[in-house]
């Protein structure tokens, strides 16, 4: 019995890893990479639930099946967090019109675009700089050494055209 529960256990997480990831895929328009996931994830998923099915009668068997699914929860986000598909952009407001903030952000290799906007007690610099999610840390780190104050919002753009990352973005 216990190696059946092992199994349990490990088909689910390996199922919901791969719903995860299916949905991101769907998500970010990837359909055909999605497909192909969805077809190896039925299958895990009709292996896993006849185990369980055949095990009713041992309450254990759907306790492990439940706890496999949080799991693989957490195991396919974990998943998408290290391949971290996809762009961000953030929208920052510092104090200091003259900042040197954007050509730091710049040399970094950032597409970075300012204006000066108005606030409550003055002018402030406007910017909105685009990344690859997986170095959205790395980006907010860097605003956040440069200015502690600055007020950030990061969004996730579903399509792009045009800028210097055009063709960086169809690769």
């Amino acid at each position: 019995m216990l190696t059946i529960l092992i199994a349990i256990f490990v088909i689910q997480i390996v199922y919901v890893s791969f719903f995860t990831l299916r949905m991101i895929m769907t998500l970010k328009g990837q359909r055909y990479i999605a497909a192909g996931l969805s077809s190896i994830e039925i299958i895990i998923y009709v292996l896993g639930l006849n185990m369980v099915l055949q095990y009713l009668d041992e309450p254990i068997s759907l306790i492990v099946y439940a706890v496999g699914y949080g799991i693989g929860v957490l195991v396919g986000t974990w998943i998408e967090d290290k391949i971290a598909l996809g762009y961000v952009t953030l929208k920052v407001i510092i104090n200091d019109p003259e900042s040197s903030l954007p050509n730091h952000l710049r040399d970094l290799g950032y597409g970075v675009t300012t204006w000066l906007g108005s606030g409550r007690d003055g002018h402030r610099l406007m910017l909105e700089v685009l990344a690859r999610r997986k170095n959205c840390n790395k980006l907010y780190t860097s605003i956040l050494e440069r200015d502690p104050k600055a007020f950030i919002v990061t969004s996730e753009p579903t399509r792009l055209h045009g800028g210097f990352w055009a063709k960086a973005t169809r690769k």
